[in-house]
């Protein structure tokens, strides 16, 4: 593996070079973006609004975990945009920001949600060297850049940030990603000297991803299509090695330019990665409604999770501690569904 992504770098490079030349370029301007983001969360039902006695507060996914009104993140985005060069200084502070980068091992890199600089070899060729969110999935960590507020599950327990090198190359309608990568999510240093390799293809609204290392893969499809002038079709799917599988369908509706309506629809099957029983899979849907006031977006959202087997749990008898490193809880009433309403405010600026 090694050896072929010495291969892959030396290719990079190579493209580069042929293309590069001296030009003299305008000064570019420093901009500044982001979001910021908090949110009202109520279980319905199957769960419990109060998590200390050990129920369900949320399901397994990330981001909008929390009962009652609770923070989201902030997010600035610093970014200089030059003709050949430029970088972006993506930084998050907050619950959903600490969540999304969860292995930074030290104070100040635990706000980077990416940090990277890229050169435009030409027109046709990027190269980009730092931290950057993956390219895998359908969605992202910012809540401005989703429809839905809370996430999928294969968003969930796929990678999140990448930290490495990548090449993206313009092929007329098609486009072509290569990059050599840090292990994933390991966003500020390498901890263990080894490297995975990073490509995606795409054409015409769809994307196939996917990343290789000595010991695992994971491949994914994301597209998505405006049907009509009011309608989106968004597609995921995806396969990690001894991890899971999933699939989503987005469904969006525009009934004018301030509000819209939209579902999604996921079916996801544990294979190891730990997000519910092994072998058992759960079906998510989210009905979410996008209301914008300005460059403020209002999200009312309903969620039913489903899973194929008792795992909620909303109501029990309190804790067995005769084992204090492996507390049990006492008859506990289980369930296969929980539902929630979530109420989220996402100001993009």
């Amino acid at each position: 593996m090694k050896k072929f992504l010495t291969i892959v770098m030396i290719t990079i490079f190579t493209l580069s070079y042929d293309a590069f030349a001296q030009e003299e370029v305008s000064t570019p301007e420093l901009s500044i973006s982001g979001s910021v983001d908090a949110y009202y969360r109520a279980v319905l039902s199957g769960g419990t609004n109060d998590a200390s006695d050990g129920s369900t507060l949320a399901p397994g996914t990330s981001f909008a975990n929390q009962t009652g009104f609770a923070l989201g993140m902030a997010n600035v985005i610093l970014a200089l945009d030059g003709e050949k060069t430029g970088f972006v200084a993506d930084l998050v502070f907050g619950p959903r920001g600490t969540d999304a980068v969860f292995l930074s091992t030290t104070a100040s890199s635990s706000i980077v949600n990416q940090l990277y600089a890229y050169w435009n070899v030409s027109d046709n060729v990027t190269l980009t060297i730092g931290n950057f969110n993956t390219f895998l999935g359908y969605e992202v960590i910012s809540p401005a850049s989703n429809y839905n507020y809370s996430t999928s599950y294969m968003f969930s327990y796929g990678p999140f940030s990448h930290t490495g090198l990548k090449a993206d190359i313009t092929m007329g309608e098609a486009s072509l990603m290569l990059a050599v990568l840090n292990p994933t999510d390991a966003t500020d240093y390498n901890p263990n000297g080894e490297y995975a390799f990073g490509a995606q293809l795409g054409y015409g609204g769809a994307y196939l991803n996917t990343i290789l290392s000595d010991d695992f893969y994971q491949v994914d499809l994301t597209a998505g299509w405006d049907l009509t002038d009011a309608i989106y079709l968004g597609v995921n799917a995806t396969k990690a090695k001894d991890s899971f599988t999933g699939a989503a369908l987005y469904l969006q509706n525009s009934f004018s330019d301030d509000f819209s309506m939209g579902i999604r629809g996921e079916y996801f099957k544990d294979e190891g990665v730990g997000a519910i029983a092994l072998d058992e899979n759960v079906i998510d849907l989210t009905l979410s409604a996008n209301y914008s006031v300005g460059a403020l977006t209002i999200i009312p959202e309903f969620r039913m999770d489903m899973l194929s087997y008792d795992g909620f749990v909303s109501d029990n008898d309190g804790w067995d501690l005769t084992d204090p490193d492996e507390p049990v809880l006492i008859n506990p009433e289980l369930n296969k569904s929980l539902s929630s309403f979530t109420l989220a405010a996402v100001y993009a600026f």
